[in-house]
């Protein structure tokens, strides 16, 4: 039966309707946002996935252009891999609601949002993510929710939720929100330098309609929800953990101790082989290989149980750090001689180098999608090779996750780059992971900042990123342990990663995953807290002692700028019928050249002279010609009657005979060729535009 279910939302409507499509779907929705249309389904296996360990997931964020009446680009005129942006939204959704499944489900679940209609104030990653946990609420699948998301902005001194476009464009703050009705469950953020207490505070601001869009999804619910499917568990047998546990316990408590990853690694596949020898004698062969999975999801409980138990309990971290302790730190600008900016930074074993091109703003990124964002100029990719954990595998171009720590860099550094204005260089920067364990993804941003200055781009304030870690109490979530600077294995075990970018003055950029509930209040803003501590001494005692400011000269390798601007109705002639003119001046000097709807001309070269010689060209080209006025012409063409002379601006004269020289001329072949430099005088444009032009009397006058 078709239903619909009404509420407000920052001052807007929010519609979700049920009943009307998608019939063979677990849970099916329809959100409106004023005229914002996202559709979302979600199904689950009737089975769980066998030979796995893990929950799977997928959620998918299809943008359809044709939401924004456009019709895709290319031969096929279908819509191809899905943009950055959908795979950052696709990720927004899966966080929030990844923790809310049982613990011990392995049925696979599909989410798919399908953005069917934009407008532009009203946000269908909001819709979507609304929408998603709409879906699961209602359908019989087993989930933990509601959760809700709001956009927040800070426009004018002011936090404003789900900003519309033209409150987007002056903000000085893009955060997303995404909570239960108790708790937050994730951030991400893109700031321009705000002090903690104002994000903070539009963390809470953006919470309180949280809690009232998660009420309303409950009321949905209880309406119309499906009772939740009985599943098979995968919860491992009480009587075998007990049994493993007993026995090595206490060897593992050990073994997790090891400072080193290779070393504790190299302890836990020992270990490993052992509890299975240890079972194989108590249960025989066939008993181990029967429960190879279970076996494995016990060594997995017993390592997490006594990695939080070490640290919740006794305070002590696997490689031997203060809770707060930050792991040894170096970094080095200037270490590729040929790009035009380069740097290593290294936090323990995490390294991370950057790289940085400088290009012609032509070359920024074209953006092909349902956002009002039609290009980009500042790139910055991310690369997480198998080599940087020491494990065998071929590259298959960058993932999900790759994607998302590159945009987290780039949100953190977009704020403190030079305006266009002010450096008309498109800028790429990418950063591989050379080893990792743990916050690469903030390894990048302080590897960045280091490269941009190295670069010699005018970036107006260094940025460094941190994370920190939390391990809650198993049964009181209220009393926890926050971790400064985590690894790979207080990650893995941990509970939370809240990661932190910004500058000495503030946030730049946020992104956390959490694998509880929520985060109170008092978590966020300790970790505020710390990161803020851990970003002064990151910049000021490494980075800023390494570079302490954005060199004074680009590499001579990187292009080299000559600017103008020319009249708007100009460019046609500098750019003359079919190109001709423009490919000339490249052809002769070997420049590139962009030419913008103002008129603003970029000569791009390799040296500065070949930029020079460009620019005179344009300016020959553009020059106005005026009546008395004596130039430099070029004799293009001979007549029994005079010469033609160009005389710059795309524009020819005619020299005639009688007035060539003072002295009589019989012949102009007797005095001037085609190709002759020679100065003359325009003494008259006539009615129809004919320039006229003497070289008598001009060394004279």
């Amino acid at each position: 039966m078709f239903r619909t279910f009404e509420t407000e939302l920052a001052g807007r409507k929010l519609v979700i309707e049920n009943g009307k499509i998608a019939e063979l779907a677990n849970g099916s929705v329809i959100v409106r946002y004023g005229e914002t249309v996202v559709m979302v389904n979600v199904t689950a296996s009737k089975e769980p996935k066998e030979g796995i360990d893990f929950f799977p997931l997928s959620v998918d964020y299809e943008e359809k252009l044709y939401a924004v009446g456009k019709i895709p680009g290319g031969y096929t005129k279908r819509e191809g891999k899905p943009a950055d942006k959908a795979i950052l939204t696709s990720r927004a959704i899966d966080r929030p609601i990844r923790p809310l499944f049982p613990k011990d489900f392995r049925n696979d679940v599909c989410v798919i949002a399908t953005v069917l209609s934009v407008e532009p104030n009203n946000s269908p990653e909001v819709a979507a993510m609304i929408g998603a946990s709409a879906a699961l609420a209602i359908s019989d699948i087993p989930f933990g929710g509601p959760t809700a998301a709001v956009n927040v902005g800070y426009v004018n001194g002011k936090i404003v939720i789900n900003p519309n476009l033209e409150e987007r464009e002056k903000s000085e703050l893009v955060l997303t929100v995404a909570g239960t009705m108790d708790k937050v469950t994730m951030i991400e953020a893109g700031a321009k330098e705000i002090p903690d207490d104002i994000m903070l505070q539009a963390i809470k601001e953006g919470h309180a309609e949280i809690i009232k869009i998660c009420k309303f999804i409950s009321n949905i619910q209880k309406e119309i929800g499906k009772p939740k499917f009985e599943y098979k568990s995968f919860a491992v047998s009480k009587d075998l953990y007990e049994e493993v546990e007993n026995e090595f316990k206490e060897r593992m408590y050990q073994d997790v101790q090891a400072t080193d990853k290779e070393v504790r690694d190299s302890n836990i596949d020992k270990l490993t082989e052992d509890i299975n020898t240890f079972l194989t004698e108590k249960h025989g062969e066939e008993f181990v290989e029967d429960n190879k999975q279970e076996i494995g999801e016990i060594i997995y409980k017993l390592e997490k149980k006594c990695v939080r138990k070490m640290i919740y309990e006794e305070h002590k971290r696997p490689d031997g750090r203060a809770i707060d302790e930050i792991r040894p730190l170096s970094c080095e600008a200037g270490v590729l001689p040929r790009v035009h900016g380069s740097a290593i930074f290294t936090r323990g074993q995490t390294q991370v180098m950057s790289i940085v091109t400088l290009g012609m703003l032509s070359e920024a990124q074209s953006l092909d999608g349902i956002d009002e964002e039609t290009s980009k100029r500042y790139m910055h990719q991310y690369n997480f090779p198998s080599y940087s954990v020491g494990e065998a595998r071929t590259s298959r171009g960058p993932g999900r996750r790759e994607i998302g720590h590159g945009a987290l860099a780039e949100k953190a550094l977009v704020p403190v780059l030079p305006s266009e204005e002010e450096f008309p260089y498109a800028i790429r920067v990418v950063s591989e992971v050379l080893s990792s364990n743990g916050s690469t993804s903030q390894g990048s941003i302080c590897g960045s900042t280091l490269a941009l200055m190295d670069a010699g781009v005018p970036i107006k304030s260094p940025v460094a990123g941190i994370s920190t870690g939390l391990v809650t109490d198993e049964n009181d979530p209220s009393k926890y342990i926050m971790l400064t600077d985590i690894q790979g294995i207080e990650d893995f075990f941990g509970d939370m990663d809240f990661k932190v970018g910004g500058t000495h003055k503030g946030i730049t950029a946020i992104q956390v995953d959490i694998k509880i509930d929520g985060l109170t209040y008092d978590i966020i803003e300790e970790a505020f807290a710390r990161t803020r501590k851990a970003r002064e001494y990151i910049l000021n005692d490494i980075m800023l002692k390494e570079i302490a400011k954005p060199r004074a000269e680009l590499s001579k390798y990187a292009p080299k700028i000559t600017q103008t601007k020319i009249s708007v109705d100009k460019i046609k002639d500098v750019i003359g019928p079919g190109g001709k003119m423009i490919n000339k001046i490249i052809d002769e000097t070997g420049v590139k050249i962009d030419i913008e709807e103002d008129g603003n001309v970029f000569i791009y070269s390799s040296d500065q002279e070949s930029g020079n010689r460009a620019l005179e060209m344009i300016d020959e080209i553009t020059r106005e010609i005026e009546v008395g006025k004596i130039y430099n012409g070029k004799v293009t063409r001979i007549m029994n009657f005079g010469a033609f002379v160009d005389v710059g601006g795309g524009k020819e004269g005619l020299l005639h005979i009688s007035k060539i020289s003072k002295e009589r001329v019989n012949k102009v072949e007797d005095v001037l060729k085609i190709g002759d430099t020679i100065r003359v005088k325009v003494y008259e444009i006539d009615d129809q535009g004919r320039i006229n032009l003497t070289a008598k009397d001009i060394e004279e006058e």
